[in-house]
């Protein structure tokens, strides 16, 4: 009977020594994680570059076609069989040059009957002539009949009539026999030959062409501008003056060609609000051929000072463009542009910057407004300096890097509530 109160009080003694020390563990884990230093804060390194200030040209950009100066269908004015064909399939050719021979004997045939009929005539003019000359002396002396002498009238007078048809004849057979050998109109680049030798050709506007003909230099590039484009600067075109183009192809990042405005349409287009325009270029390698697709950039402004910053800096943001600028205290601010068109490779900027601000051209992607950062000085584009290194090349940091703290020092982990209630039952039970 006396045993067992005395274990009961064993126990309340165990329990209330487990809860001490349990509340003691608690207490010390609080304290050495209360005591443990604090991680590093990393601050993120980025490229920065000040807004580029240079006098520039507004330049205005389109897309358009390659034409040509001249081109040329080459058809046949005679039918005939081809003889010979006297190019190369793309060659470069004069003018004058024969191009294709159609069986000339028979056209040569017709001149030398023209040839006859001409002499025939000749001989009959010269008859009725003097025929009549006699008639006008005798008709002086009433030796004549009247009907007579009209009648020799009339017959010199015909003859003179067929004299001129038999002249007419002759040049038109001499003509034809000439359209035998087809020669280049202009000079220029052939086409292929459609109608090899041996065919029989016809003649006329609606025949099939042997060949096709374009001039090599000059040539047109036409575009579709709009209607602000040509107030502010085509217009002046039509007075002469010199308005200057640029010239790119669809392999070219930039502009390798210059030329002047040819010609400006009379008329604007009112269901694209757009007008036809022309620009002429210089052709001597041969190297632009008709209907290759041109970007065409048109200068017209006077030279004025602008801001130009890396287009890549440029961020989106809805309906707005931004760029992020670091400040006096290295300090990342968000700042609102309006963006103009480009220049080379920077983009102008309208508004919102100022010739000394330093904006974020790498690195955008690891830091937010307000961030404190560490700025690595660049130039706005990489040909502005070929020795300088970008920031990214010498120190290549993820944005998860460049975000995660620095690992904490290993510390021994405090004993929990659980491993002390265990120690503790374990002492109770060996006592």
């Amino acid at each position: 009977m006396t045993i067992l109160p005395l274990s009961r009080r064993r126990v309340a003694i165990a329990a209330l020594a487990v809860v001490v020390v349990a509340g003691l563990g608690t207490f010390g884990a609080i304290r050495v994680d209360a005591s443990s230093p604090a991680a590093p804060t990393i601050v993120p390194e980025v490229d920065v570059a000040t807004v580029v200030q240079k006098t520039i040209t507004d330049w205005q950009s389109y897309s358009g076609r390659l034409e040509a100066v001249e081109k040329v269908d080459v058809r046949s004015q005679v039918p005939g069989t081809i003889v010979s064909v006297n190019f190369r399939d793309g060659a470069l050719v004069k003018k004058g040059d024969t191009l294709f021979v159609i069986d000339p004997r028979p056209y040569a045939a017709e001149v030398d009957r023209a040839e006859a009929q001409l002499a025939a005539a000749q001989a009959r003019t010269g008859y009725t002539q003097s025929d009549w000359e006699r008639a006008q002396r005798l008709i002086a002396d009433n030796a004549i009949a009247k009907r007579d002498y009209d009648e020799k009238q009339n017959a010199a007078r015909e003859a003179s009539a067929n004299l001129k048809a038999a002249q007419a004849a002759l040049e038109t057979a001499r003509i034809n026999l000439g359209y035998t050998k087809i020669v280049a109109p202009v000079a220029g680049r052939v086409s292929r030959a459609e109608i090899t030798v041996g065919n029989v050709v016809s003649a006329g506007a609606s025949s099939t062409p042997l060949t096709t003909l374009v001039s090599v230099s000059p040539i047109y590039a036409s575009f579709d501008a709009d209607e602000q484009t040509y107030l502010q600067y085509l217009s002046r075109a039509k007075d002469g003056s010199k308005v200057p183009v640029e010239l790119g192809l669809a392999d070219e990042s930039g502009y390798s060609r210059t030329g002047t405005i040819e010609s400006v349409d009379n008329r604007l287009d009112t269901s694209s609000g757009t007008i036809r325009v022309r620009a002429r270029f210089d052709n001597e390698d041969g190297a632009l051929i008709p209907g290759l697709y041109a970007r065409v950039k048109v200068g017209g402004s006077a030279p004025h000072a602008a801001l130009l910053i890396d287009d890549a800096a440029v961020g989106t943001d809805q309906d707005k463009k931004f760029v992020l600028v670091v400040d006096q205290s290295n300090h990342v601010v968000y700042r609102e542009v309006a963006v103009g068109d480009m220049q080379g490779n920077l983009r102008v900027v309208k508004g919102g910057l100022k010739a000394t601000d330093r904006i974020v051209v790498n690195g955008i992607q690891r830091v937010r407004p307000g961030d404190p950062v560490r700025a690595h000085m660049v130039p706005m584009t990489a040909d502005q300096d070929p020795d300088s290194t970008p920031l990214a090349q010498t120190q290549p940091q993820t944005p998860a890097q460049a975000k995660s703290p620095a690992p904490a020092p290993q510390q021994t982990p405090p004993q929990t509530a659980t491993q002390t209630q265990s120690r503790t039952k374990a002492a109770v039970k060996n006592s």
